[in-house]
């Protein structure tokens, strides 16, 4: 198949925040449901925008133009500044298509080489198997269970908070 990775940019914020719509109602797996995040898409622009540091990045896997995919490193600041944060989405459409993997690749790359991370920390639905399996793959480590993490409806869910050290 094929897709290009690159950069999200301000210019793409309209189409990015309907692709978070759609995947919001594709999976329980998220921290947010169809509705999507509750930005304008001035702020998603300016939001973007912030995102295109040597420190931070989302990048957006697209086909024929149209995002598939995204991956997000997020530098913490102070104390923290060794550590950032990780999240992966991927159309349900696309799943098993190797399009996390290659995001996976991308964003790893780019907090070592750009942000200088040390580890990155994520947290997953704890019956999301198919993606803590795939944070293994890359060597990502479970730190522990945090119960009722998730809150969908009147169900509670747990997640794994797992770490990579690089």
């Amino acid at each position: 198949m094929d897709y290009v990775i690159e950069r999200a940019k301000p210019e793409d914020a309209e189409q990015f925040l309907a692709y978070l719509k759609q995947i919001g109602g594709e999976s329980d797996n998220l921290s947010f449901g169809p509705e999507g995040l509750p930005f304008t898409v001035e702020q998603e622009e300016a939001f973007l925008k912030s995102m295109l540091t040597d420190k931070n990045a989302i990048f957006v896997a697209k086909k024929d133009g149209r995002i598939i995919g995204d991956c997000s490193f997020t530098s913490l600041s102070r104390r923290f500044s060794h550590r950032g944060e990780l999240g992966l989405t991927v159309l349900k459409e696309y799943w098993h298509c190797g399009i996390g993997t290659a995001l996976m690749q991308k964003i790893i790359t780019f907090a070592k080489e750009s942000a200088g991370a040390e580890v990155i920390s994520l947290e997953v639905k704890s019956d999301n198997m198919r993606a803590i399996a795939l944070y293994e793959r890359f060597g990502f480590e479970r730190l522990g269970t945090y119960k009722k993490f998730f809150k969908v409806g009147d169900r509670y869910f747990d997640a794994e908070l797992m770490n990579l050290y690089l």
